[in-house]
């Protein structure tokens, strides 16, 4: 026999509290399927409980960072980016001053250049 209409509703409730009661006790989605209760109290419940004994936290705040904790050098010092941009100029001189950079123009961007029409 076919569920009915409104069985299939009350199913997909159940289930959405269900999901609901688990990611916010940090489950995921496969761990929140196995929750029990009638309620979204008692799915709650059985989420934290659940959650305690997995050793699973409630999400507090952002993720931690890739690559953990920034190092003490990060944030000033040698460890700037003008730091290390200076020390790229040191090592890699360039050909041309920046003077001589502003300098060069675009043949193409003169003012004598001019485009007549045929």
């Amino acid at each position: 026999m076919e569920p009915s209409p409104e069985q299939e509703r009350d199913a997909a409730l159940h289930e959405l509290a269900r999901l609901r009661a688990g990611l916010a006790a940090g489950l995921t989605p496969e761990q929140s399927a196995r929750l029990q209760g009638a309620t979204a109290e008692e799915l709650t419940a059985d989420a934290t409980a659940f959650a305690t004994e997995l050793g699973i936290g409630a999400p507090q705040g952002p993720a931690p960072r890739s690559g953990g904790d920034r190092g003490g050098d990060v944030g000033g010092g040698a460890g700037t980016v003008a730091a290390g941009a200076q020390r790229f100029r040191d090592r890699h001189p360039q050909r041309m001053t920046p003077a001589e950079q502003q300098r060069r123009t675009n043949p193409y961007a003169e003012n004598g250049y001019t485009m007549e029409q045929s």
